[in-house]
């Protein structure tokens, strides 16, 4: 069955300004998707790493993408499709607190 990776987008402010009901059942909707064998995960701080043309690693704390919102986390989800990728995160705590989750197929 196809992959996905999902980043979820969200903040404190949204999360905190959406019903707990509504909280709950998106808590629990992550749940299901981990007995579905998803990897679901809450973002760390972020490291860059480059090593251009192998000639010596370099890091950098912080991260590379920016957004208005910033990351809260990621998974890798199984779906038939990217609609069916689409409907399974539409209920998790990031899409219905005020945030935002991006799909990407794995190819």
């Amino acid at each position: 069955m196809p992959k996905f990776v999902t980043i979820g987008y969200g903040d404190r402010a949204g999360y905190e300004r959406t019903p707990q009901p509504v909280r709950d059942a998106a808590h629990a909707h992550d749940a299901r998707l981990v007995s579905q064998g998803a990897l679901i995960g809450i973002a760390g701080a972020p490291v860059q790493v480059r090593n251009h043309q192998a000639a010596g690693m370099e890091t950098r704390d912080g991260p590379f993408m920016s957004s208005d919102l910033p990351i809260a986390g990621f998974a890798v989800i199984e779906a038939a499709s990217l609609e069916e990728a689409i409907e399974k995160v539409s209920q998790v705590p990031c899409a219905v607190a005020h945030g935002v989750v991006e799909v990407w197929p794995l190819k």
